[in-house]
């Protein structure tokens, strides 16, 4: 028999576990539903410290009891917060434990508090300054989210009002000793098997995952175990209240082992970002300064310049980095050889937390790129990838007089609720609309994961709504990164389209200029 032991996550308690039980008691399974200390247990005792530790002891009192009465087989499920205790309990009971389930939750590990997988970056850093640092035994209780406000912590997609209603009524402070102290881990979990269940409504769901694999982030590389097993259930960030039945089905095939697995990085084939461009494009002397580099074109100039960001986040360790990835070298190549200088940039999103300080480095390679001779700084484009997309919303929101067009291929055009990113300077579903006249030529993939894809259509949806100047190139057939993934006609067509738009774009008048200045196109 399968016993399936139900940890909830910050807030909450049994009572989300409610239809998600009834349906696998049905299956036959047993079924318990762990009571945190102060979150639908008992109560705090007065002047009592409640911190992850007495959540890690509440869990191991339902382990025992379980695996001395029925002896079965014990899946332990982790929501949210409550991956935080439950990996704490099954690292001290690894021998009863048949599976860890992390239910749309993170990767926590020793030393690291449940703080740090908090979505709200605000509120994060509110706790952290407000506590004198992060520690153990602080005392106090954060309280639950007013309706309006549990997005904050994850995406509501799915829940009906009803649900929402009642998770609201039954939410309760949490005490934040839970979150501040924290997780201690030995290497014993590490031998029990894993299975993830990723809400792409959300954040990530499996593609994205293998794509940071490939990308060889050491923290991720652990997934590609071939014990480690991964389903997606598209909805928000409460399955079990969103859509019980799917996530008991879920919960069931996890136990008997199945689900997917990660393709581990291949030293004998490089990763999809490493194969070659789908063009044939000849190689282009290029200037390296600083994070920059610098493809010129044929002729004296001034050129006008097309400026390519890399999307993330990138390990920081990767070699080689983005503006040596075909992808990147081979756009830029292209573009150099149709008469217009090419950069290439570096930046450093290397976690979602990074994007204030990637684009600081964005703006500072376009000043490096504007303030060459050679190249014309009143016709520039940006043109961003995949995880940069946030970086755009800067440039919609006031695009500068020299910034004639901004491109962006297979973008994220909203942050993920998992990536806790609330600072509207990097969500450009919301700056489009002050984007005015600014030209936007946006590449499309038709086999887009889903997660991609609506921030897509929402960025659309809002673009069409204020009347923005968009121009779409689909590649119906394509996939995420496909120039190095799809040698097709179609997507090699999609290409040459895409940057012969962003071209006409450079060299077309500024407003109010009638007459074109001496020199001023692009050299073919």
């Amino acid at each position: 028999m399968t016993v399936f032991i139900l940890v909830a996550g910050a807030f909450t308690g049994p009572f989300v576990w409610r239809d998600t039980a009834a349906r696998l008691t049905a299956e036959g399974a047993e079924v318990h539903t762990v009571a945190l200390t102060g979150l639908g247990g008992r109560p705090a005792a007065p002047g009592e410290a409640v911190d992850l530790e007495t959540h890690v002891a509440d869990v191991l009192a339902v382990i025992d009891s379980v695996a001395v009465e029925s002896g079965g087989d014990i899946v332990l499920v982790g929501h949210d917060y409550g991956i935080h205790p439950a990996l704490g309990a099954a690292d001290r009971r690894a021998r009863s434990v048949a599976r860890i389930v992390h239910l749309d939750s993170g990767m926590p590990r020793d030393g690291v508090p449940a703080l740090a997988a908090l979505p709200d970056q605000r509120l994060r850093e509110e706790l952290t300054e407000g506590g004198g640092g992060v520690g153990e035994g602080q005392a106090g209780e954060l309280p639950p989210p007013a309706r309006d406000a549990w997005s904050r912590w994850g995406s509501t997609a799915g829940l009906s009002e009803a649900a929402l209603d009642g998770l609201t009524a039954l939410a309760a402070p949490q005490p934040l000793g839970t979150l501040l102290q924290p997780l201690r881990l030995t290497d014993a979990v590490a031998a029990v098997p894993v299975t993830g269940v990723l809400c792409t409504g959300n954040g990530p769901g499996i593609e994205l995952v293998q794509l940071m694999v490939d990308l060889g982030e050491p923290a991720i590389q652990a997934l590609a175990d071939p014990r480690v097993t991964f389903f997606e259930l598209p909805t928000g960030h409460w399955p079990m209240l969103s859509c019980p039945a799917e996530l008991a089905e879920v919960l069931t095939e996890a136990a008997a082992g199945r689900g997917h697995r990660l393709k581990p990085a291949d030293a004998a084939e490089p990763p999809p970002h490493l194969r070659p461009f789908l063009l044939d494009v000849p190689e282009r002397p290029r200037e390296r300064t600083g994070n920059t580099d610098l493809y010129l074109p044929d002729g004296p100039g001034p050129h006008p310049a097309v400026v390519f960001v890399h999307g993330g986040p990138v390990p920081a360790g990767a070699r080689p980095t983005p503006r040596d990835w075909p992808t990147l070298t081979g756009y830029a190549r292209y573009v150099a050889g149709h008469g217009a200088a090419a950069a290439t940039v570096d930046h450093r999103l290397h976690a979602f937390t990074d994007y204030e300080r990637a684009a600081e480095d964005v703006a500072a390679a376009v000043e490096r790129v504007r303030a060459d001779p050679r190249v014309d700084a009143d016709r520039i484009a940006l043109w961003f990838f995949s995880g940069g997309g946030p970086l755009t919303a800067n440039w919609l929101a006031a695009p500068p007089a020299w910034l004639r067009c901004l491109a962006a291929n297979y973008p994220i055009l909203a942050p993920l609720p998992s990536w806790g990113v609330a600072d509207a300077r990097f969500h450009p579903v919301r700056a489009v609309a002050r984007a005015g006249k600014l030209p936007i030529v946006l590449v499309r993939a038709g086999r887009e994961m889903a997660e991609i894809a609506a921030t897509v259509e929402e960025f659309l949806t809002a673009a069409r709504r204020c009347g923005a100047d968009v121009e779409v190139v689909d590649v119906p057939e394509g996939r995420h990164g496909f120039e190095t993934l799809d040698r097709t006609d179609e997507a090699r067509d999609a290409v040459r389209r895409a940057v012969g738009l962003v071209l006409a774009r450079l060299t077309a008048l500024p407003p109010g200029v009638r007459d074109r200045p001496p020199g001023y196109g692009i050299t073919r």
